[in-house]
């Protein structure tokens, strides 16, 4: 691969599609500064600019959203184009634009027109053209600005994964054992209002829906696959790892009054997690031009940010729990299942048949049905049964994070919770704070109004559960300048206590909250005379506490070791131990040791003894697993609080055994990094050779941290590499800007070629920042290139 760092710093491109001028200023980390003289260009740059630092990446979003893949890449990929056309948004497109602002059609349009200006450029130049094409054997597509919007499986929702599991779940144990699974929150015995057998429906109806939101892999075999063979990559993910990510997948926020900090002005902070990947999923962009200039962070394929500052608010977001999704089951007619009964009456189904071109196989043509609700997931014509999956995907203003447009543009609070009503999903805890010294909490998202059932569970499909309306945003909870004199939130349940449920249902499914109730300690426990303060808040996003260590502390302090040796060595370490999971730490190693490779599993083989449905149960919800153990029951035997000893020190005896075998016979040498690791492997890497996959992939970095810690760093248990955590990080200083710092994991650029495709990724496994600088001043004196984008010459 050659380096793009042989290029000239300075560059001068003439294009089509502008009417002015444009620059493009790239600092020393990596981070683009986009100036223009209006904000038509401004946008048609970021599109062009994404395309530069992002083209694979991007076009493969674009391909993989509409169903396109198995025309580059062959049979392997039909069922999962398949998947993903089932879950394009189909609606009014009238109604659709608007819901994000008033202009933003016109955004959108400039942005793609930008897209398609940068894959023109790399046709005139192809050495342009990222290395993965060549690698793969395709080209970048034009993009069309409806595929935007259209696009909707990427976006974060939630239950339909979750009323299924619970389906098998607590038909075979019952609603008790379904919360080591996942913990409700208020405390609520999920109903079946419908009186559906929930034995008899299948985990397998979630293939399809797991295949449209699965990301794009490749491997030689799936590449080599001929047409007769399509179907046997109906499952490229396993729903386990699907489980896991979605158990996972969060953020932490927070906003600091002026109260609070040593300057007396406000400091935001913003750190969202999702799955790891090179390139990262966030990309940190500057836009300027008369009117607007904003910063901070969003996804690549969407113009503007979601969050970030435009120097005068500051604005971020994490996930709100609200229950968005539904699985329906319908009775089929005698002899048509392409009819369901509806109200009394046999309803037809609507049937499209969608064309696909496949790579060395003549076009292939299959019927997508849908019901009034949603794309039918799967069904049994003998046994007059289907499903189908209604989200709030499919209602107009629903593309992740275009509601960002909006909100990016606000000046004022009142401003800017206008703005947010246009924020559909995914549903969010939008934090904000203000040069004035203004702060809140305003959480929003599309959440359905159901008057006769809780969403727990799946319901028949016949009329009587059906959504009314959703939920406004004056219904919602929000804090503005609260007595704490700070805001924050971490994916927990986090609607008041006194939140009338019956009322105003917004869900039952959080994440657990052990990340909130370290950052609630730290920001409202600080030490006598000391403020809070950028820094401060940098050393709380990378804080690896671990609050469910601390909970176990105290069961294990309880066992008497007896003469067990290895029992005896293993409590004394845990008991003089911090619970901080250092990257360093020998305890931090040998804890979640513990926690992840024989408590869970020993939990899981006590309550769901049967083997089959023990994968539908990982990775245990940490709350619920530690309820369990806080108040034994029945499960554990006669003796509830005995049984609950013996088990922990069965494992925590095997533990340290097993570190002894993976970390050496000298426990003080123990390392939790030596285990516990980031590494970002690139999709394309499984099919390059050796060197090019060494150029493509970035790691291992040793890492500190866990799932419940701060600095989330979720990893799967079988080689405790990290999947799931904060790629952007970031912390403003609300009111002097420049001095905000931010990371992005493992670097901006999507080119592996780059400079600034890794050279983030050590100080992000350090926990380090980089400057994000805003100012014209700041950002000049940064300057690392220059790219003048100009009219082409009669243009």
């Amino acid at each position: 691969m050659s380096e793009l760092s042989s290029r000239p710093a300075d560059e001068t491109i003439a294009i089509e599609g502008l009417s002015e001028r444009a620059e493009i200023i790239v600092d020393r980390w990596g981070i683009p500064h986009i100036r223009a003289g209006n904000q038509a260009d401004l946008f048609f740059a970021q599109g062009f600019n994404a395309a530069r630092d992002r083209l694979w990446q991007i076009d493969l979003w674009r391909k993989r959203g509409l169903g396109l893949l198995a025309r580059d890449f062959g049979p392997g990929y039909l069922a999962q184009d398949e998947a993903s056309r089932a879950f394009l948004f189909r609606g009014d497109m009238a109604r659709e634009w608007p819901s994000y602002a008033p202009d933003a059609q016109a955004i959108v349009r400039s942005f793609v027109a930008g897209i398609n200006a940068y894959v023109a450029l790399t046709e005139r130049e192809p050495e342009r053209l990222p290395v993965e094409f060549g690698l793969a054997g395709t080209r970048p597509d034009r993009w069309q600005p409806e595929d935007v919007v259209r696009i909707r499986s990427h976006a974060l929702t939630r239950n339909a994964l979750s009323e299924v599991l619970r389906a098998s779940i607590v038909s075979a144990y019952g609603h008790e054992t379904d919360l080591l699974r996942k913990n409700l929150e208020p405390a609520v015995v999920p109903g079946n209002a419908g009186d559906v057998d929930l034995a008899a429906i299948p985990v397998e109806i979630l293939d399809l829906f797991k295949l449209a939101t699965a990301g794009v892999t490749f491997s030689p075999e799936r590449l080599a696959c001929r047409l007769e063979e399509a179907g046997k990559w109906t499952k490229v993910n396993a729903l386990a790892e699907v489980i896991a990510d979605s158990t996972w997948t969060g953020s932490n926020n927070w906003a600091i009054g002026p109260d609070l900090t040593a300057t007396g002005r406000p400091v935001m902070a913003g750190d969202p997690h999702r799955a790891h990947a090179v390139p990262s999923l966030r990309y940190l962009v500057h836009l300027s031009a008369p009117g607007l200039d904003v910063i901070g962070a969003g996804e690549p394929a969407v113009p503007g940010i979601s969050m970030g500052h435009n120097g005068t608010i500051a604005f971020t977001q994490t996930i709100f729990g609200s229950d968005q999704e539904d699985v329906y089951v319908y009775e089929t007619e005698p002899g048509n299942p392409d009819r369901y009964r509806y109200k009394g009456d046999w309803m037809s189904m609507t049937v499209v048949e969608e064309r696909f071109a496949v790579k060395g196989a003549p076009d292939q043509v299959r019927r997508l049905r849908f019901t009034r609700h949603g794309p039918v997931v799967s069904a049994d014509p003998d046994k007059r049964i289907a499903f189908a999956i209604r989200s709030v995907w499919f209602e107009p203003g629903a593309a992740a994070y275009l509601g960002g447009l909006s909100s990016m543009r606000a000046k004022t609070l009142p401003e800017f919770r206008d703005a947010i009503r246009r924020f559909a999903t995914p549903s969010l805890n939008h934090v904000y704070a203000d040069v004035k010294g203004a702060i809140a909490w305003l959480p929003f998202g599309m959440t359905p109004v159901r008057r006769n059932w809780d969403g727990l569970t799946p319901v028949p499909g016949d009329g009587r559960f059906e959504w009314d309306g959703f939920i406004d945003l004056d219904e919602m909870p929000c804090l503005v300048n609260p007595p704490a004199g700070f805001v924050a939130s971490a994916n927990e349940a986090n609607v008041p206590a006194t939140w009338d449920h019956e009322k105003v249902r917004i869900g039952y499914e959080w994440l657990e909250n052990s990340r909130a109730v370290r950052i609630a300690e730290a920001l409202g426990h600080r030490p006598a005379g000391e403020k809070h303060s950028v820094a401060t808040s940098m050393a709380l996003q990378t804080d690896v506490t671990s609050v469910p260590a601390r909970r176990l502390r105290v069961l294990v302090e309880a066992i008497a070791p007896g003469a067990d040796a290895e029992l005896a060595a293993a409590r004394a370490m845990l008991l003089s131990w911090d619970e901080k999971l250092d990257a360093g730490s020998a305890a931090g190693a040998l804890s979640e040791l513990w926690f992840t490779r024989h408590l869970k599993p020993a939990l899981l083989a006590l309550f769901v003894p049967d083997q089959r449905l023990q994968p539908l149960m990982q990775p245990l919800d940490v709350e619920g697993l530690l309820q369990v153990l806080e108040r034994p029951g029945e499960a554990f035997g006669p003796n509830p609080a005995a049984g609950r000893d013996a088990l922990i020190a069965r494992t925590l005896a095997g533990a340290w055994r097993e570190a002894l075998s993976l970390l050496g016979p000298d426990p003080a040498a123990w390392q939790w990094g030596r285990l516990h690791h980031g590494q970002f492997d690139h999709p394309l890497s499984a099919i390059a050779g050796p060197d090019d996959a060494a150029r493509l992939n970035v790691g291992p970095l040793a890492k500190g941290g866990s799932a419940s810690t701060v600095m989330h760093a979720a990893y799967r248990p079988q080689d405790f590499r990290v999947v799931v955590g904060a790629s952007v990080r970031f912390v403003l200083d609300v009111g002097n800007w420049d001095a905000s710092y931010c990371i992005n994991a493992p670097g901006q650029s999507g080119d592996p070629r780059s400079p600034h495709y890794r050279d983030l990724s050590v100080q992000w496994a350090k926990g380090e920042y980089v400057p994000f600088l805003y100012s014209r001043e700041a950002v000049d004196g940064a300057a690392e290139q220059r790219i003048r984008l100009v009219p082409a010459p009669g243009a």
